[in-house]
């Protein structure tokens, strides 16, 4: 068998060192703000143990399925996503470039809210956390746009000089530093938060199965969450799979990332639901201040009650919260930088230049639409312009991409493609499980969350 570096030298690309590097920075990847936020604040809504059960079983099911066929495909055609697709032939290449507009969607908005992270951080290092628990100081905050793009800009800058130092020297290194750290980080916190007074009812509420609270809702919003939480449908498994030596078993690897993706979303868990539930007295509590507000501003609240070790605590958390925007958002944009280079046949250096351009100009858009375009409203009263690019990417491209990528492989190309490719490092023992999976299960199930999406985002359905 070939070693990564005869293998890199082989094919002109870049390859992962080890398998230890892939599966570090395919799960830095999904671990990102939607575990550190989105993950504990969708189990205080759906009754706790039941959402986790649900989220369990589609992680481990239909999530590794499609974390296989992606990492594989990336693998067996050595590209990106478009030309993974246009290797099989260039009437399938529409699938690549829908896949390939998500990352492209996502990570402007995604270095806004790195921002957000990096202000909090710097507050509360610096010893200004008081002020953060003032209710209007999030909006006030973010409709300031000197504030808000300066600290976009810092953390844009994180990502990249660590994406420019390339695959091995910056996203390997920068991953094999910060995942065992946002690990370390999580357990001691949630430690911390199971010590708190009120903890258990807390505790209990996350871990014990209200089956009252089961229902169609919770099963698509289980589902939503698998998909966000394993970077599927957004080119960067795709891409990241091209980098990956044909030695390197793909069975236990993926399953090894869906496992630590899993493991980071039940810490958060842990993390926030007990501090939060002994504070604000219940998990539909929790469950009202979904999304930014549950961590900039119901947060350091919870923060401010803990006396002396609040800025402590606090800083450490958002260091924590540093470290997977910073990995996830590493991974979007070496997707994009992938995509650009793979297309345009260039160097990585012009690819990156590009794309920093487009990120950054982008950024600017999303960040003033809290300012001076916040008349901009694409989605209804209130909306902003991060919650339409969040909807079109999340909720439309990302099923639609997903959708094709199964209908291409287990209707049009077959499915012995991919199995064929897993086959060359690991037995498959799964294989006609899987392929059920992907040709029937898989196409059904992103039906129902595209058309559930939708429906939601127009008043037609409430999760």
């Amino acid at each position: 068998m070939s070693t990564s570096t005869e293998y890199a030298q082989s094919t002109g690309r870049a390859a992962w060192s080890g398998k230890l590097a892939f599966v570090l920075s395919a799960a830095a990847s999904a671990v990102g703000l939607g575990a550190m936020w989105r993950f504990p604040y969708l189990a205080a809504k759906y009754g706790g143990g039941a959402f986790l059960i649900t989220y369990f079983a589609f992680t481990f099911t239909i999530g590794i399925a499609l974390l296989l066929l992606e990492n594989a495909l990336g693998r067996k055609t050595g590209q990106s996503s478009i030309g993974a697709f246009r290797a099989f032939g260039k009437k399938y290449m529409f699938i690549g470039v829908i896949m390939s507009a998500v990352p492209f969607i996502i990570g402007p908005y995604y270095n806004v809210i790195g921002g957000w992270v990096t202000k909090y951080l710097f507050a509360y290092a610096t010893g200004e956390g008081a002020s953060l628990t003032s209710s209007d100081y999030f909006t006030s905050f973010i409709s300031d746009p000197v504030q808000s793009i300066l600290f976009m800009l810092i953390f844009m800058a994180l990502t990249y000089f660590i994406v420019w130092r390339g695959v091995n020297k910056g996203i390997e290194k920068s991953n094999l530093i910060m995942m065992p750290l946002l690990i370390v980080f999580a357990i001691g916190i949630a430690a911390y938060s199971l010590s708190l007074p009120g903890a258990a009812e807390g505790v209990a509420f996350y871990l014990v199965p209200d089956l009252s609270k089961f229902s169609p809702e919770l099963v698509i919003s289980a589902l939503g969450q698998t998909f966000f939480t394993l970077s599927l449908a957004m080119g960067i498994m795709v891409t990241y799979g091209s980098y990956l030596d044909k030695s390197i078993k793909l069975t236990n690897s993926v399953t090894q990332i869906a496992g630590t993706t899993f493991s980071v979303s039940l810490l958060a868990g842990f993390m926030i639901i007990p501090a939060t539930f002994a504070s604000l007295g219940s998990g539909e509590a929790v469950a009202e201040n979904a999304g930014p507000s549950l961590m900039f501003v119901i947060l350091p609240q919870v923060f401010a009650g803990l006396g002396d070790v609040a800025p402590i605590i606090a800083t450490v958390f958002f260091v924590l919260v540093l470290f997977a925007a910073l990995t996830s958002c590493i991974s979007i944009i070496e997707a994009c930088v992938s995509i650009v280079a793979d297309y345009l046949h260039c160097s990585r250096g012009k690819a990156l230049l590009s794309v920093a351009i487009w990120t950054t100009l982008m950024g600017l858009v999303v960040n003033l639409g809290y300012s001076s375009l916040s008349f901009i409203q694409p989605l209804g009263e209130g909306s902003s312009i991060l919650d339409f690019a969040d909807f079109i990417s999340n909720s439309v491209l990302m099923p639609i991409a997903a959708l094709l990528t199964c209908v291409f492989v287990g209707w049009f190309v077959g499915t012995k493609v991919i199995e064929e490719e897993v086959m060359l490092s690991a037995e498959f023992k799964l294989r006609k499980l899987w392929a059920f999976m992907i040709k029937y299960i898989a196409p059904i199930v992103l039906v129902i969350i595209l058309v559930a999406y939708v429906a939601q985002t127009f008043g037609f359905f409430k999760m």
